[in-house]
């Protein structure tokens, strides 16, 4: 009877299982958008949650490596767009596909009271005022203050879902 030599393989390290974990939870995509005072900022996300309804906050977090990160730590207001499942292009042109005002090239953007810029025709649109952040490994958490929300359209977001775009799917 011959042996078969199993191979060696090194086991995942805990950020390896939490990647592999991640992709099986679907989240809606979001385009993170701030004004500094001079010029927009947009950034694909899908790291962002409700905090509070009292009082009404959200939080996103943004990778240190990110544009969108310098603005947010020197406290700039933003707003959270969900995308619709049709915009996939806006999300694509904010992931990093290309840089500055040109990710504003895709959508119907316009802006707040405050200068902040919001996706015109997004799911939702949740208008932020910076609170606060906190620094934590590769990332920061801020945290939101919600001044105002606008919705527009049937609920259709566009998921992020196994690596890749989905669309959702009502079961009941």
């Amino acid at each position: 009877m011959e042996m078969i030599e199993a191979k060696a393989t090194a086991p995942f390290t805990v950020a390896e299982q939490l990647r592999n974990g991640l992709r099986r939870l679907g989240k809606a995509v979001v385009v993170i958008t701030a004004w500094d005072g001079e010029r927009r900022w947009a950034m694909t996300a899908t790291a962002v949650s409700e905090l509070s309804m009292d009082p009404p906050s959200l939080l996103v977090c943004v990778n240190k490596g990110a544009s969108l990160y310098a603005p947010l730590i020197a406290r700039a207001n933003f707003c959270v767009n969900i995308l619709r499942a049709d915009q996939l292009a806006v999300s694509q042109a904010c992931s990093g596909a290309v840089k500055g005002e040109a990710r504003f090239a895709n959508g119907r953007w316009g802006s707040g009271a405050c200068g902040t810029p919001h996706l015109r025709d997004a799911q939702a649109s949740f208008f932020c005022e910076h609170e606060t952040y906190i620094e934590y490994g590769t990332h920061a958490v801020v945290i939101g203050a919600v001044k105002e929300v606008e919705c527009s359209g049937e609920v259709d977001p566009l998921i992020y879902l196994d690596g890749g775009y989905a669309r959702a799917m009502r079961l009941s």
